[in-house]
This record gives C-alpha cells, structure tokens and sequence, in this order.
C-alpha cells in the first residue's frame, strides 16, 4: 500500500561539543557536492575536525579505503568526546539568517524547518518527489561512504505545504533558547534547538501525515537512502528504512532559486555563435556588464522567450530561440509543455546536443552556481559560459508532481543546510 504521506520521527542526534573544537563554524562545512577544491582544503587546514574529513574523505588509495578512514575518524571522535550524542531522542529546529545581499529589498533571508529522520517511500507512491535524474557514479560513492560509517552526516532539503501545524512548532521552538548559535565566514547565523514534548511531536506528525515533499536538494543522497534500504530489507525496524532530512515548509519559508550555469570548455564564443543558424536569434549587449546582461536575460524571460547569455570573449551576447519547427524536432511533443519550454531543456536538447555536439561529460561541461566564476572559468579556458535564468519553485514543483524530471542541474534551491550542526548515527537508538 502506497504512503499517505510524510512520517518524520525524531532521533538521537550526534552533535558537536563546542568545548572540544575552536568553534562550531570552524568545523562546519557547505554539502559535499558544492565544495570545490580550494574550499575542501581550506576546510580541512582550518579544523582537525571539520565534517568535510567525514563526507569528502580522501582517498587512499582507493574510495573504498577513504570510506574506512571516514569511518574510523568518526569513531574515534566520538570516543574522543568530540561528536556527542544527544540524551534523548528529538527533532531539531534549524534556522538561517543570511545577510543582506547587494540589492537585496529585504534586508536578507530567514529561513527554518525541521530536521528528522524522514521514513522512505517507494518511488511510485507518489510521497517524496524528485525533479531531476541522478548519474550512477555519485549515488554509487554516497552509498559507499554511507554503508561504512553507518551514519546519515549531512541532511537533504525538502521542501513541502503544510496546513501550518508543523509550522507553528518551528516558530515556538525559536523562541526559546537556542541549542547552539553560530555564524560562518559567508555572514550567516545558524540556530539549533530541539523538539521533545510529546504535543509538539504529535502536532508535527498530524501535519506531515497529508504532506508530500519535493527534493530542493540531495537527489544523489535520496536515491542513497533507497538503495541502502533495500539492501536493509531483511531487517525489522531497520534504521535504514529513514534518513535525515530538513524539511521547510515553502508555505512560511519560501526558499530561493537560483540558475545553475553551463561552462562548455573546449566550445570557443566565436565558434558557439557561429553555429546558431537561422532558428536563432543573437544580440551583442553593448554595456558589457555581467548586471546588464542579466538584467536583459530576465527581460527576455519575462517577454515568454527561452533565452541565454553566452560569455567568455570578454563580451555577452543575448540567444534567444528557437523557431517552433526546431523545438518540435528536438522534444517530443507528448510531454508537458512547461517541460518543453524550459531553457535547461532547450538548452541539452538542442542547443547541446543537435546544435553544438557538445558531450554531457565533465571534460566537456561544467555547472557552476556562481555567475562570475561561470564568466571566469569560460575566459580562464577561452570556452563559452552559458548564463541561465532560475527556474520557479512553482514549475518544478508541478513539472515533479505529474512523474517528469527536469535535466539534472536545472535548479538550485537555497540556502541550503549546513553539514555538521548535526548526525544521525544509524548505530545510535
């Protein structure tokens, strides 16, 4: 029988003691797949025992054997003192405030929700949905990582719409004393505190019982949990059937959408531009500046047109297309149409793949948040940065509910949790 809905429980979380580290932001880290190289070491120089040691262990020689280090390093931290288990099981209100960002009305973001440990569900139940395909390689390497320390180290982030019970527990538990508090170096203040009466439990849960959740993000980590589980399916009451999640409800928190941004390194601007053809249409932007041309790739959105900013010759230049004939050949015109339309499906399906040849493989295609580091790399490389406009929350989440998933780096929901505020041992009851 298919899951009504979302069952969040809590558990006994493996936290930090302050008293043993040089602080808790020091052994904080972003998730494992937004640390690149430079910030990996600068995490790893800054504290002995930052997370990143835990989710990003290096090899040595092989994976398998960074997966054992992992592994013993999170023993021995415990033994140590170091990781401390909580005394009793509970759920954990997690807050954000981010800093006010240049131009930013608001004067920053606040963001909060729950962390737990989320039942899993069969795909087809229609409870947790996904909005983007996973690659083998990096479910594979979670999987790894997460068989061997028996730990869930890092939450994904769901998001769903609640009737606001859940919700109202969050906003009463913020307004005690904090668990901890701490600010990392990017400005941002995060508050922990932890849920345990039995009323407030109960309340969450009657909320959530008519609940689905859309992955914001950790679709490599979600399709982890699942494959974990089935290897798991002999045993009963298996921890393996949850995993650790923060769950926002969208409702109260909206969260933020940012594009992901394409750099096509062995794809020069001159040739990308060269190869567009009639189904196109180009525009030189004459300011020159990164603000302005994605203030004229938003209009562009706005007038309903798929629209990109290719850089990376010291210039921008405005695509927008294609011709309907065009879009026709290269996507099937039995699928939904905000799918069709989509500038990421535009994007792989013809401009990629029938326009510029271009592999989807890592020597070939870099995805990148940041839109100057897309714009640097891309003149670094002399390829071609495609500059995109975020998707709304709204599209993915309708695109998710009718079983169709977008092409993967199609969204990044923010802000995203910090990895090492909190555990779950799988080893812990």
């Amino acid at each position: 029988m298919a899951a009504a809905g979302l069952s969040l429980a809590p558990f006994r979380g493996l936290r930090y003691d302050p008293a043993k580290v040089g602080s808790l932001a020091a052994v904080t880290s972003p998730p494992y797949d937004v640390v690149d190289p430079d910030g990996r070491l600068r995490l790893e120089t800054g504290d002995s025992h930052n997370i990143v040691r835990l989710i990003l262990p290096r090899p040595q020689p092989t994976a398998e054997s960074g997966y054992r280090q992992a592994a013993r390093l999170l023993a021995d931290w415990q033994r140590a003192g170091v990781l401390v288990p909580d005394p009793a099981p509970a759920l954990y209100v997690y807050e954000q405030r981010m800093p006010a960002e240049d131009g930013d009305p608001d004067g920053g973001t606040l963001q909060r929700g729950l962390i737990g440990a989320l039942a899993l569900s069969d795909p087809g139940a229609g409870v947790v949905l996904p909005h983007e395909d996973v690659m083998p390689q990096p479910v594979a390497d979670r999987v790894g990582l997460m068989r061997t320390t028996k730990a869930n180290l890092e939450p994904l982030l769901l998001t769903y719409r609640g009737d606001g019970g859940a919700a109202d527990v969050v906003e009463r538990a913020a307004s005690g004393p904090a668990l901890l508090t701490t600010t990392t170096l990017d400005g941002t203040t995060h508050r922990l505190w932890s849920v345990t009466a039995a009323a407030d439990l109960a309340a969450v849960s009657t909320d959530l019982a008519t609940c689905r959740a859309l992955i914001a993000d950790g679709h490599h980590r979600w399709a982890m949990y699942l494959r974990l589980q089935r290897e798991h399916r002999h045993l009963a009451n298996s921890p393996w059937d949850r995993g650790l999640v923060l769950l926002v409800d969208t409702a109260r928190y909206p969260l933020r959408v940012r594009a992901i941004h394409r750099v096509l390194h062995q794809l020069p601007v001159d040739r990308a531009l060269a190869a567009l053809g009639e189904a196109w249409s180009v525009t030189p932007l004459k300011d020159g500046s990164q603000q302005s041309a994605l203030a004229d790739l938003a209009a562009a959105k706005a007038a309903g047109l798929n629209a990109f900013v290719l850089a990376g010759d010291g210039g921008f230049h405005l695509v927008t297309g294609p011709d309907e004939p065009t879009l026709r050949a290269a996507v099937p015109g039995d699928l939904p149409e905000e799918y069709r339309r989509l500038d990421a499906t535009v994007l792989h399906s013809v401009l990629l793949d029938r326009v510029w040849h271009v592999p989807d493989a890592p020597d070939h295609i870099g995805y990148l948040h940041d839109t100057a580091a897309a714009v640097r790399e891309a003149e670094r490389g002399g390829g071609t940065a495609v500059l995109l406009h975020p998707v709304e929350e709204g599209v993915v989440r309708r695109l998710a509910e009718q079983g169709v998933t977008m092409p993967r780096k199609s969204t990044s929901f923010g802000p995203k949790p910090a990895t090492g505020l909190v555990l779950r041992s799988l080893l812990l009851r």
